[in-house]
Order: structure tokens, then C-alpha cells, then sequence
């Protein structure tokens, strides 16, 4: 288990020791893996100088925390529906809205694109999140924790006269909170990074995100062989996830064993 880290993080500790490597350029083989130098915060200002990474934050943030507010908003109004209500047909439509976990993402680009330039979003940062604003995932992940939850506690709130959204907001989303945790951790991991979709919509520089825009930066320092600038732009990119999972570890892990993830 410990090789099998190891090397799954090679990657990783390069990155981290060349960005603080004076002269990562010397040397990218396994030995420079092993720090023989005085760190240096050099490759940070040269990586800060070189690209507009402030821009690229707020751009990012604006669509990953945007996309998840959607997102935590819908996914509970479906979850509960499908968890709580009865009606017509209900499984079927709950099967049929799963099918959107079969599809490759790639498969929507074209027909969410067509979209996206019909509704006047072309090149904004909504473009680039209103195809998010529902998830499937989301959906049955909340669905999967509200049957979990015994319904004593709903019935004791309508008899104090509270009305569904009240029992939503006041009982279930409380105690939900695990779940709801470990969906945001996802769903902010996936659209931080994600790469093709905004490189689709957006054209203009001022509304790059941190990929797109860190991709540019590569082609140069990778131009220059300026591997260690290189390094410390990508882990600039990387660290607020790094941190926000470190920060949440426990609670994503135990909002899968709270849900359960069965019918």
C-alpha cells in the first residue's frame, strides 16, 4: 500500500519540491525529488508576476461557488420530493433523471453549447455554469439521506403547524448538514478544475478561469523550461482544494456512511 502511495504522489512531491527548487530547471528526474537546497519563494512571485492568478481566483470562485448555491437549492428541493412526496410516476422520473450519470460530459458539450449561445451567455460566467445548476448526483445523494432520516421528525413538526418548506429548512436540512458537506466538497473539486467546458464558452482574457488560464501560463514557462515557475502556478491552483478537503476530511467521509448510498 505504501509503494502504490508512493507512486501515485510521485507526481505530486515533484511539484511540491520544484516549487521551491532555485533552480528546478537543472535536473526533473527522481532525484530531484530529494531536496538538496535552500527553499526559495522565488518561483511564487515570478508564477504571480507572469499570470493574472488573482483574476483567475475570483473568476473560479464566482463559477464553482455560484454553481454549488444553484446547486444545494435544487438538489434539495429534488431530493425531497423523491424522498418524501408520493406521486404519479415518481420512481420512473427518479430512474430516468439518474440516466444523466451514464452520459460522458463530453456528449452534452455540443447540444449545452447550442444552448448556452441561444440564451444570449456565450463568453459569460454563467454560460459556463448554467448547464450545473442541477445534479443528478446531488439529486440522489440527498434523496438517499432523507429516506434515512426517521419520519417522527417531520410528523412532530406539522403537528406544531409547520409547512413542508418549514419541515425542509428547520428539521431535514440540519441534519443533512454531512451530506450536504460532502456534495459541496465534490462539486467545488470538480468545477475548480474543470478544463473544457469553460475553454468552450469563455473568449475573452478577463473572464479566464484558473485552468484555462493556467494552461496559458504552462505553454510559456514550459517554452522557457521554467519548470519550477511551472510548479508553483500549478500548486497554486491546487492548494485552496488541498486545504478545504484537509479541513472536511472527516466530514465527507462520514456523510457517505450517514446516506448510506441504498435504497
Amino acid at each position: 500500500m505504501l509503494a502504490v502511495v508512493f507512486l501515485w504522489s510521485t507526481p505530486f512531491l515533484w511539484m511540491l519540491v520544484a516549487s521551491f527548487r532555485p533552480d528546478a530547471g537543472a535536473g526533473i528526474g527522481m532525484a530531484s525529488l530529494v531536496p538538496d537546497y535552500k527553499p526559495t519563494l522565488r518561483n511564487f512571485a515570478d508564477a504571480l508576476e507572469s499570470g493574472d492568478f488573482a483574476l483567475y481566483y475570483l473568476n473560479t470562485a464566482i463559477v464553482a461557488f455560484g454553481i454549488l448555491a444553484a446547486q444545494i437549492v435544487t438538489i434539495s428541493l429534488a431530493g425531497y420530493a423523491f424522498a418524501r412526496l408520493s406521486f404519479p410516476g415518481r420512481d420512473l422520473i427518479f430512474y430516468l433523471f439518474l440516466l444523466q450519470l451514464m452520459l460522458v460530459p463530453p456528449v452534452l458539450i455540443v447540444p449545452n453549447l447550442r444552448t448556452v449561445v441561444d440564451l444570449g451567455l456565450y463568453g459569460s460566467l454563467l454560460g459556463v455554469m448554467a448547464p450545473y445548476f442541477a445534479s443528478a448526483f446531488g439529486t440522489f445523494l440527498m434523496r438517499q439521506t432523507f429516506r434515512q432520516i426517521p419520519r417522527d421528525f417531520e410528523e412532530a413538526a406539522v403537528i406544531d403547524g409547520a409547512h413542508w418548506w418549514q419541515t425542509l429548512w428547520h428539521v431535514l436540512l440540519p441534519m443533512a448538514k454531512p451530506a450536504l458537506v460532502a456534495f459541496s466538497l465534490v462539486s467545488l473539486m470538480a468545477h475548480w478544475n474543470e478544463f473544457l467546458w469553460p475553454l468552450m464558452v469563455l473568449n475573452e482574457p478577463r473572464t479566464q478561469t484558473l485552468t484555462i488560464g493556467l494552461a496559458s501560463f504552462a505553454l510559456g514557462s514550459e517554452g522557457g523550461k521554467e519548470w519550477g515557475v511551472l510548479a508553483a502556478g500549478t500548486l497554486l491552483v491546487m492548494f485552496p482544494l488541498l486545504a478545504l478537503f484537509a479541513v472536511f476530511q472527516r466530514q465527507f467521509v462520514d456523510s457517505f456512511m450517514f446516506s448510506g448510498l441504498k435504497g
